[in-house]
């Protein structure tokens, strides 16, 4: 049985303008980092987490008047909170995965009870030699009399897609969408280049990267790394694990291209 979390999320300011806010009480593998930057005209939410209790009063006390909520990408740990933003940004490739949320799109694999927390085994990344390992997706309850079984990704509204090359202008910052498939079809990032910071999603972070998704592709990831590795990055925020900087950027895809067994130089 699970206990009842004093609290479903923490945040820590990263900067004047960042916030990371993320879920400790869900598992790292679907733990995803909640980006909140604070804009003059409005403020970005890159990513909302499991939605399995609401980020938006949370957040309220540091969230201007408008706020806009971007997809990295539409895996369940990424959008489950997006209905509570009235502007959503995602890539087309992807646009679904908001509108009309389903199993396909949201949560892979044919055996996940996408409804049913108590079920929603997933594997354990962390020890490749024992596939069977698997953990429950959290580890403790948001609030009591909560329903593992009731587990839903509700539609988001006001959804806007941005492509390759579009900007989200919040007023003192402005930043690139860069479509960056691999893990995912309409996976994006977000570049700032006057301060070299880029927003990155689950194209690239500190940690096991997964590949293998039913709507992965290596041919594109594969490309999407090496387009990083020519960014003048300073620092890399991530959709999971610690951020990072240029150089352990590189190493990361070092060590990818010896797994997917490519040469670094090609």
């Amino acid at each position: 049985s699970f206990q009842i979390a004093d609290t479903w999320f923490e945040k820590n300011q990263i900067d004047g303008d960042i916030t990371l806010i993320y879920e400790p009480h869900v598992v790292p593998l679907v733990r995803c980092n909640i980006w909140h930057i604070r804009g003059r005209d409005r403020d970005l939410m890159i990513d909302t987490g499991t939605g399995l209790t609401s980020l938006r009063t949370f957040a309220a006390d540091i969230l201007g008047a408008k706020v806009t909520a971007v997809a990295t990408h539409v895996h369940l740990d990424h959008i489950g909170s997006h209905h509570e933003f009235d502007h959503c940004v995602v890539h087309p490739d992807e646009v679904d995965g908001l509108r009309t949320p389903s199993m396909d799109t949201n949560l892979v694999g044919e055996t996940f009870d996408p409804h049913n927390l108590a079920t929603l085994y997933l594997p354990n990344l962390e020890d490749k030699t024992d596939p069977e390992i698997a953990t429950p997706m959290v580890t403790a309850l948001p609030y009591a009399g909560f329903d593992l079984s009731s587990y839903t990704i509700r539609p988001a509204k006001g959804i806007e897609c941005v492509s390759e090359g579009d900007v989200i202008d919040i007023g003192n910052r402005a930043f690139e969408v860069m479509h960056l498939p691999g893990h995912s079809p309409g996976s994006i990032g977000l570049w700032e280049a006057k301060t070299g910071t880029l927003f990155s999603g689950d194209a690239i972070y500190d940690g096991p990267l997964i590949d293998d998704l039913h709507h992965s592709n290596l041919t594109e990831y594969e490309a999407t790394m090496r387009r990083l590795l020519q960014l003048p990055v300073n620092v890399v925020h991530a959709g999971h694990e610690l951020s990072f900087n240029r150089a352990r950027l590189h190493e990361l895809i070092t060590e990818q291209f010896r797994t997917w067994d490519v040469a670094v130089g090609k």
